[in-house]
């Protein structure tokens, strides 16, 4: 950092210390100095304030508010008639900012809709209000410059700890550096207004040279685990030599105290370095993600270690997995194990939301302990379950927190499959194939595929089915209990969905519920499975899709598995976005992907799992799954799955009726 006086732009700086051991009543001390800074440095142009939570906002802007009040202008930050506040008073919901606006005060925060924060953006830009309190995000995110910035505490409240920490220095320097506008000012201004034990530490800090640390320690062992499994490091002499070349090592050589180095000579330097790279390695040792040859040097990684690597997980997690994952994995312990995984270590939970951890808990089916409310992963099983039953959230907040726990669910997931195909864990790999579905569905696996229809609730499905009972054909269908069946109904008859729901629903919420069927990925699978030759070395078919009787194969023959894939939509319409799912609850766009699974039922054994991309619209896809026959004579019955890895209701099975001779 520099000096503000070699700015661009000068910043001229003030920094004031308040008394007072409790956050919230120093806060408060702290709203008259920020109306006296406001009215001093900046009466008439732009001001920013930083507070350190959405509360502090609220309570700020209405302090604000009162001392305007006893102005003679009370109305004095508002740049606009009377006909606009009006107009723009209209399209905002939240009742606080509505008020806050009245006097030319906005507030920014994650809880504010995003209508609400892009028109508070809209008029600040504009200089239509003069006053925006910010959390402190705001000033890593969009950039808006003021002529005065005033931040408010630097210290905000750390869930994770459970009390107030400080700021970074750096987050409070981005927060100066907010004040003055190139194009408009000769300099700005910047009042910061800390606790006042902390006075003499900013303005050393605000104006001397900080020096950047490294921070690779805390993330060594995943770093050192993806060179691993690259190939790049197969020694922990390649480990050491590969830490030479870091920003660490720089550092360490520089500030050598500040990593717990106490002696900088070359020999105990070799000795620390040493040691990181043995406990680290420990760690990923004890993670199941690398081993040791005999040599007790080389290195190799383990399958887990891909995984990890492969899907950017933390090494605990993976940890995690191995040892909670089982053959029998119930939805319930998959979604408690993926909650329960590192990624969500930073989760945020803020003051007093285990309060309302504690409420939301109520309306959901899976308890937790009451004495983890306060719990990051504890939330997360919380919203999870709350995105499946469709549930209000209580506060925006959550909204935002769910979107980010279903970022990372996918991934983790993923590698939750791939380690339970590779144990052979048949009803485990399918049961976390079916809460990645629930995941983008925003359904529970036990609920009727048809609710994930936009707009149909469980009297829908009652009418549906009703109708089904007038029909003259019914082409089969005894019940219609799941997306398949209602689109291949609706293929035969166009007009069944009207007549079902004609009385019910609007023409417009049938056209919708017609488009979305219309989207649906109707996936035509055939197999035949085929053996070598040894007479004619040539593979020949033994059984296929159409053919009923059991095949018979030597035992121990390597068996290939041929599957095709063709999509066809209803009628062959060519609908917008086709290869996008239909996927409204779930916050990142994706596309449609599959799985195709081989396993034995009876034995819960899975033998082989193939990834599929997204089947194009009336091109065959081809795959080929090898598999080895039993090694013994016996009757056996593969079964094989399509499996969607985001519709519920269009998974399908086929049976193999094998006999090993």
């Amino acid at each position: 950092n520099f000096h503000p006086a070699v700015r661009p732009v000068q910043l001229e700086v003030h920094i004031d210390g308040y008394p007072g051991k409790h956050y919230c009543p120093r806060m408060a001390t702290m709203n008259k100095p920020s109306f006296i800074a406001i009215k001093t440095h900046s009466p008439t142009k732009p001001v920013l304030i930083f507070v350190s939570s959405r509360r502090q906002t609220r309570l700020t802007a209405f302090d604000l508010v009162s001392y305007c009040g006893t102005e003679d202008t009370p109305k004095q930050w508002l740049h606009m008639s009377q006909e606009e506040l009006e107009y723009v008073l209209d399209g905002i919901t939240d009742s606080n900012l509505k008020f806050a606006l009245e006097f030319g005060i906005g507030l920014h925060h994650a809880g504010l809709k995003e209508r609400d924060r892009k028109c508070v953006e809209s008029l600040f830009v504009n200089q239509r209000i003069q006053i925006l309190i910010a959390t402190a995000t705001l000033a890593w995110g969009v950039n808006f410059p003021a002529h005065l910035v005033i931040v408010k505490g630097t210290e905000y409240y750390d869930g994770k700890t459970q009390r107030y920490v400080d700021y970074p220095i750096t987050d409070v320097l981005q927060m100066m550096g907010r004040a003055g506008r190139p194009q408009y000012d000769d300099c700005g201004v910047a009042v910061i207004l800390v606790h006042d034990k902390k006075k003499d530490f900013y303005k050393k800090f605000l104006y001397e040279p900080f020096p950047v640390e490294s921070n690779l320690l805390e993330v060594l062992s995943d770093h050192l685990n993806a060179e691993i499994v690259a190939g790049t490091i197969s020694s922990k002499q390649d480990a050491i030599e590969y830490l030479t070349w870091t920003y660490f090592f720089r550092r360490l050589l520089m500030n050598p105290s500040y990593y717990q180095l106490e002696d900088p000579t070359q020999d105990h330097m070799n000795q620390f370095l040493t040691k990181i790279i043995d406990k680290s390695l420990k760690e990923l040792q004890d993670s199941y993600c690398i081993e040791f040859e005999e040599d007790d040097r080389t290195i190799h990684s383990e399958i887990l270690g891909c995984i990890c690597s492969y899907y950017y997980l933390h090494h605990k997690s993976v940890k995690l997995f191995r040892e909670r994952l089982h053959p029998l994995c119930s939805p319930e312990e998959i979604i408690t194990i993926l909650s329960e995984s590192s990624e969500y270590n930073e989760l945020p939970v803020r003051h007093n939301e285990d309060k309302m951890n504690s409420t939301l808990s109520t309306e959901l089916p899976l308890s937790v302990d009451p004495q983890t409310y306060d719990n990051p992963h504890t939330k997360a099983f919380l919203l999870l379950q709350a995105h499946f039953s469709r549930i209000s959230l209580p506060i925006v907040d959550y909204i935002t927190d769910t979107k980010s726990v279903l970022d990372q669910a996918l991934r983790i997931l993923q590698a939750l499959v791939d380690i339970s195909a590779n144990e052979g864990w048949l009803h485990t790999t399918l049961v976390t194939m079916h809460v990645i579905q629930m995941c983008v569905q925003a359904r529970w696996s036990h609920d009727s595929s048809l609710l994930t229809l936009p707009d149909i609730e469980l009297e829908h499905i009652d009418f549906i089915n009703r109708a089904l009972i007038r029909c003259k054909k019914r082409y089969g269908i005894q019940d219609i209990g799941s997306l398949a069946e209602l689109v291949l109904l609706c293929r035969r008859d166009n007009r069944f969905l009207t007549n079902s729901l004609e009385y019910s629903m609007t023409s417009t919420q049938i056209t919708m519920i017609e488009d979305v069927l219309n989207r649906l990925p109707l996936v035509k699978l055939n197999w035949s499975l085929k053996i070598h030759d040894q007479t004619t070395d040539k593979p020949v078919i033994i059984t296929s899709k159409t053919d009923s009787k059991s095949a018979c194969i030597p035992c121990s023959s390597e068996c290939i598995l041929h599957v095709t894939c063709e999509r066809h939509n209803i009628k062959d319409k060519v609908v917008r976005g086709t290869n996008k799912p239909y996927t409204p609850f779930f916050p990142k766009a994706k596309d449609e992907g599959w799985w195709v699974v081989l396993g034995i039922i009876d034995k819960k054994e899975l033998h082989v799992m193939k990834r599929l991309g997204v089947l194009n619209q009336h091109k065959t896809h081809r795959y080929q799954v090898v598999f080895v026959a039993p090694d013994t004579p016996c009757h056996v019955i593969y079964t094989l799955y399509l499996i969607s890895d985001c519709y519920m209701g269009l998974d399908q099975q086929y049976d193999l009726n094998i006999e090993c001779v």
